[in-house]
């Protein structure tokens, strides 16, 4: 139905992805429901940090239905960044202080690229610990990708990733491994991307209480859960948010580096992504990057020929995972123990009030709102507002 982003400025990017004349009235009964207030922690790279919310955005607005969700964005300062990335952040973002002294439904937590050996090393690290920490007093459910997984489980149960030979990427199948609320409506099998150099191993999972939702024979553990004192902690190994052309994002950016002598590894094709004549061209491409190194190679890089077929397999089930994930927060927060798909109803019963932290709340909205009027031209009402 409609994501709410919590910024002070209606020039971010994501309010372009809202249909012309569409709005939230917050004055009317009739469309009045409740939030789901949800913290993005993203420690994207600065390059990724506009992309990562916009998958986000795009995933929990594909899975909301009729579900209203407030977006808040936060970032660790210690993370690296160019002096665009501290100007946007400072625009967009709030700090780790102003997370730690509040409360929210769920956040999700993103992965980074790695910097040092060892995730203890990382110049966020403190900051992690207590992001994680805080997360399991005053969440209802948390998500980890990726890096931030490894960081999570090495540090409240002490499992250790592990060094990949090779670097686990593309598109793989899962098999569905048990019965959850989470996998409702999910099929047995499905495919979800996967981009990174570790892995955190099923039997030391196991070994620490960690339930296994989905596993690839080629790809490892992908969706695990543990209950994490007050809040359900859920991590993706794989990037379920990742959108169609983001594996081939990916496969460029490292091919850029390798060709300019900044990585000494040529990056493999991204497997089970493309068709059989994008792989070949890619392959082709390869050959010439290993035999012909040098950084104008680069500039041909034949990515417009290798995406005009490019089908998003795994939108479906990603969709359908953070959908339960919407409506087991929905019944948690309502105090009921209802089948998850009574979630809906729980959440306009919970009565629980809305509220807000003295910042505008902007939206991208569905179609199915764009006849409610424009509260910026109608009692210069703010637009998106939701109390």
């Amino acid at each position: 139905m409609t994501v709410l982003i919590d910024v002070d400025s209606y020039e971010h990017h994501l309010l372009s992805r809202a249909p012309r004349g569409s709005a939230y009235d917050k004055t009317s009964p009739k469309h009045r429901v409740e939030c789901l207030d949800i913290g993005l922690i993203n420690n994207m790279s600065d390059a990724a940090l506009m992309s990562t919310e916009r998958q986000l955005f795009d995933l929990l607005n594909a899975a909301a239905g009729r579900l209203l969700v407030r977006l808040h964005f936060y970032t660790m300062e210690a993370t690296p960044r160019t002096e665009w990335g501290r100007d946007y952040v400072r625009r967009y973002y709030r700090g780790i202080d102003d997370l730690l002294n509040r409360r929210l439904d769920g956040v999700i937590v993103t992965g980074a690229e790695p910097r040092a050996a060892s995730l203890t090393e990382e110049p966020y690290w403190s900051t992690f610990v207590q992001i994680a920490d805080w997360a399991r007093e005053n969440t209802v459910s948390s998500v980890f990708s990726c890096l931030a997984v490894h960081g999570a489980v090495l540090h409240l149960d002490g499992v250790a990733r592990h060094k990949l030979p090779a670097k686990c990427f593309g598109v793989f199948a899962q098999r569905k491994m048990r019965h959850h609320s989470l996998m409702q409506d999910v099929p047995t099998t499905f495919r979800i991307p996967h981009a990174r150099w570790n892995e955190v191993q099923e039997e030391d999972l196991a070994n620490c209480g960690y339930s296994i939702l989905s596993w690839s024979a080629e790809a490892g553990v992908d969706c695990f859960v543990k209950q994490q004192k007050k809040s359900l902690f859920v991590h993706f190994q794989g990037h379920p948010e990742y959108e169609s052309l983001s594996l081939l994002g990916e496969h460029r950016r490292d091919m850029g580096r390798f060709l300019r002598g900044e990585n000494e590894v040529c990056p493999t094709i991204p497997r089970g992504y493309l068709n059989e004549e994008a792989e070949e061209i890619l392959i082709a491409f390869r050959q010439k990057a290993l035999s012909d190194r040098r950084p104008e190679l680069f500039a041909d890089f034949p990515a417009d020929q290798v995406t005009k077929d490019l089908n998003n397999v795994w939108h479906l089930p990603a969709k359908r995972i953070y959908r339960n994930w919407l409506l087991y927060m929905v019944s948690q927060r309502a105090g009921r123990s209802k089948p998850l798909g009574a979630g809906e109803a729980a959440l306009s019963a919970s009565g629980m009030p809305a509220r807000r932290h003295g910042r505008k709340l902007v939206a991208a909205r569905s179609a199915r709102l764009a006849h409610l009027p424009d509260p910026m031209t109608k009692n210069k009402k703010r637009l998106g507002s939701c109390e």
